[in-house]
């Protein structure tokens, strides 16, 4: 069972985003709140899997969240919710450690299978919309190409191949097809890869292949 805390300002959507997740029995969310002051809080008590946190909330938002959450001993995934596909926030709470983000309109169906994806220690990289978002990050102002190139330098030839095929949001299975790899292998690749570059998940890790100019 995944255990999820869910925050959301407006009751009405944090019911049916709750009534969503449970629905196919292999969640369960532990808690709910209106706002992020008590997010630290409810993780500490409850142990989540995951934290699903609407991005725009009155007083503590899903950013600030992001953050307070992934700095905990042993922190939660999280999942940012948005009704933008190009939020600003939203490019703060990746590199502030989130596991990705799913908007508000996203099918049922995928809104339960993305927090299972992150519950797993993946990240939700929808393809169409993910790719515009880390594009802007590789050609936003002050681009930092040089330094991110540097310390995609430090991997080895295999670990590359391994960097390159997360950035383009493809699962371990796909990789693990795609470079004729055991699944397992390319896991412990991504972990590897994440520590060595001192990374919080595949996300940033996506995130830095496109400021090199990869993908």
């Amino acid at each position: 069972m995944i255990r999820v805390v869910l925050l959301d300002d407006e009751e009405l959507v944090r019911s049916g985003i709750a009534m969503i997740l449970e629905a196919g029995g292999g969640i369960e969310v532990v808690a709910q709140d209106v706002d992020g002051r008590n997010a630290v809080e409810l993780v500490q008590k409850h142990r989540p899997d995951v934290v699903v946190t609407d991005i725009r909330m009155p007083q503590v938002d899903g950013l600030e969240v992001t953050r307070r959450v992934r700095a905990l001993p042993d922190p939660p995934a999280v999942v940012v919710l948005t009704t933008f596909g190009l939020d600003e926030y939203v490019y703060a709470a990746l590199e502030a450690g989130a596991a990705g983000f799913l908007l508000k309109d996203t099918p049922p169906r995928e809104l339960a299978h993305g927090v299972e994806v992150v519950s797993r220690g993946e990240a939700i990289l929808a393809p169409a919309i993910t790719k515009r978002m880390l594009t802007a990050f590789a050609n936003s102002p002050g681009s930092q190409q040089p330094e991110a190139r540097a310390r995609l330098d430090s991997l080895t030839d295999r670990e590359r191949e391994v960097a390159l095929a997360v950035a383009t949001g493809a699962a371990n299975a796909d990789i693990a097809r795609t470079l004729h790899m055991s699944e397992s292998t390319v896991k412990v690749h991504v972990s590897r890869i994440i520590a060595k570059l001192d990374l919080e998940n595949r996300t940033q890790l996506a995130i830095l292949v496109h400021r090199a100019g990869l993908a």
